[in-house]
């Protein structure tokens, strides 16, 4: 009987074989250098934040947070602008804002210029969005003239408009009697029936063309080939843009309606040009009754009340919205996230 022995390599003293090296786990001890410096890396990068986000909180405590904490301190007094606040009154300015007429009037205002926003600039952004999108001569030049608007401050286009608009001399009033109209003897802005509406017409013209400039971006990013696969489809223009296009287009849509609701909401400037409110409280919104309180009548407690409930109901409207509607677009993106991110596990 034979026996098969087969001698192991003697070890060499100091080395071990490249298997071993392959096979034995490295072994750190406890707090060595490696977890000082994971340990460093994450305090540096905790370093970092805070040296980017400090200048921006200290601008948010400044010029949001500490005017919030004012005007709500001069809403529970009874302050007009001289001397120490010592007559308080807690609610009683709300309650006095709440039930003036004048202010729910301007709470009016503001959702009719809302409402009145969305519906008059919505289509006309999108048509005209969908026209420049076409290859076409001096394509460049009507997407400036679009846009320019938009580009002026608002008090300079108030301005122009309030001189086209004035009674007898303006622009608007000479073209309706060319037409054969009859215009209004106090003027378009100075007759309480159309007030309101002139000034919703200002405010389209004027911000048409961040709609136009948002839905084309918008555009830019629908992929050619479903516009392709449409055409060999037998889709013509008008189906394929129908199809394809509007909705596609609807996340964009949804948050430039965003965009525009809280700037209406806020709307001041070209308001208070044009009409200052009036005529008879007819354009009054709640910013320009939170001004007119504070800076004519000297009633910053009224103002302040005025001021904290214009918040709160920004606030409260732009919260609905992102839940009922803005939340739809992260609901629906996060399926095509969650395909995505399989695939590169995959």
């Amino acid at each position: 009987m034979t026996h098969d022995v087969t001698e192991a390599a003697p070890a060499v003293p100091g080395h071990a074989t490249s298997d071993a090296r392959r096979t034995q786990p490295v072994r750190r001890a406890p707090g060595g250098t490696r977890g000082a410096g994971h340990r460093g890396d994450a305090w540096r990068k905790r370093l970092e934040i805070l040296v980017f986000v400090t200048p921006a909180l200290a601008l948010i405590a400044l010029f949001v947070a500490w005017p919030i904490v004012t005007a709500v301190r001069f809403s529970v007094y009874d302050w007009k602008g001289f001397g120490d606040l010592t007559d308080f009154v807690g609610l009683e300015n709300y309650a006095e804002v709440l039930g003036d007429e004048v202010f729910r009037s301007a709470v009016g205002h503001n959702m009719v210029i809302v409402v009145g926003s969305i519906l008059l600039q919505l289509p006309l952004g999108v048509a005209i969005a969908l026209l420049l999108n076409r290859k076409m001569r001096g394509q460049g030049l009507l997407r400036t003239i679009i846009f320019v608007p938009y580009v002026l401050a608002e008090v300079i286009a108030a301005v122009v408009w309030l001189q086209l608009l004035q009674p007898r001399y303006g622009f608007i009033d000479a073209l309706t009697v060319q037409v054969g109209l009859t215009p209004p003897e106090q003027g378009w802005l100075g007759t309480p029936e159309y007030a309101l509406w002139i000034v919703l017409l200002v405010l389209t013209w004027k911000y048409l063309g961040l709609a136009v400039l948002l839905f084309l971006a918008g555009m830019q990013g629908i992929s050619e080939e479903l516009y392709e696969a449409a055409q060999l489809d037998g889709a013509s223009w008008w189906q394929t843009q129908w199809r394809i296009t509007i909705p596609l287009l609807g996340p964009t849509m949804r948050t430039w309606a965003f965009l525009s609701m809280i700037g209406s909401i806020q709307c001041f400037d070209m308001i208070w040009v044009l009409t200052q409110g009036g005529p008879a409280d007819a354009t009054a919104t709640m910013a320009t009754y939170l001004i007119d309180e504070g800076t004519k009548r000297h009633n910053y407690g009224i103002a302040g009340a005025a001021s904290v409930i214009l918040f709160v109901v920004a606030f409260a409207m732009a919260l609905a919205y992102q839940v009922l509607v803005l939340r739809r677009d992260v609901t629906d993106d996060a399926p095509a996230k969650q395909h995505r991110t399989k695939r590169k596990a995959a």
